[in-house]
């Protein structure tokens, strides 16, 4: 079955960086478009990168600029370069299939990040 396991996050303050990584499982990673998405305290999860399988990228305003969605077709893995980091970025991150919205019912148990001095 699909398995999406998050990690690389902590905490960071404002101005640092984080990279985070999603292995993915259990599907053929290489044909399907990628996301990241995230979930702040009392919020909805939100999509904030998607990478296509060609390498096609699309980001959410609040993050464009600052953060670099890519893959490695080779090691199944989607990556989150996050820069400029702000106290607003804090959240619990996923990845799920979907350059554009999520594919998969099931997520993983996301990597939390917090931004804070």
């Amino acid at each position: 079955q699909v398995r999406l396991v998050e990690s690389g996050g902590g905490l960071v303050q404002p101005g640092g960086s984080l990279r985070l990584s999603c292995v993915a499982s259990g599907f053929d990673f290489s044909i399907y478009g990628m996301a990241w998405h995230r979930q702040a305290p009392g919020q909805q999860r939100e999509l904030i990168a998607g990478i296509s399988s060609s390498g096609s990228t699309n980001y959410a305003d609040s993050v464009k600029g600052r953060f670099t969605i890519s893959r490695d077709n080779a090691k199944n893995t989607v990556y989150l370069q996050m820069s400029s980091l702000k106290s607003e970025d804090t959240a619990v991150y996923y990845c799920n299939g979907g350059r554009w919205g999520p594919t998969f019912i099931s997520w993983g148990q996301g990597t939390q990040v917090t931004v804070s001095s």
